[in-house]
């Protein structure tokens, strides 16, 4: 995703969702966001939720950059591109990321990234912890199913 700080310079945000349990693994937000500092955010969330079968990602230059798709490969893990113009391929991803752009993003003009930073963290962290999921019996992603018991069942679904 991107937007633009109120002095005008374009930010960047890469959202990360466990697309099976609904959980918001990462909501990263800086002026730019190349494809090793992607792999690095992999990594950490796999140290931390294990290796996932495949990854599903949209058509973002940081997430079809051969940096990615190298590491991907050298991981075992597939990757199931969303063609351009099929956002319903990635309905669960798309959803997080219009709350995430309502909620976050539109609600405030942003001075620095160092602004958004933080509220897309306490966003982030109210949605899995708080918010009721309709598609989870109406409960949050951490009340519905812990993610350490079924680390890397569900493919993860990444957005720019």
């Amino acid at each position: 995703m991107s937007d633009t700080l109120d002095e005008g310079r374009r930010c960047r945000m890469l959202t990360i969702l466990d697309a099976g349990h609904r959980e918001g693994l990462a909501g990263e937000a800086d002026l730019s966001i190349p494809s090793a500092r992607v792999v690095r955010i992999l990594e950490a969330l796999m140290a931390l939720h294990g290796r996932p079968a495949a990854f599903r990602v949209d058509n973002g230059p940081e997430l079809t950059a051969e940096h990615v798709v190298e590491w991907c490969a050298s991981q075992g893990m597939a990757i199931h591109d969303i063609p351009p113009g099929t956002p319903a391929q990635n309905a669960s991803i798309e959803r997080f990321n219009r709350r995430y752009r309502t909620e976050v993003l539109d609600a405030s003009l942003f001075e620095s990234i160092a602004e958004v930073r933080p509220l897309s963290e306490a966003w982030l962290t109210s949605d899995n912890h708080e918010r009721p999921h309709e598609s989870l019996g109406q409960v949050p992603p951490l009340t519905f199913l812990p993610r350490h018991q079924t680390a890397g069942q569900s493919p993860f679904g990444l957005a720019t």
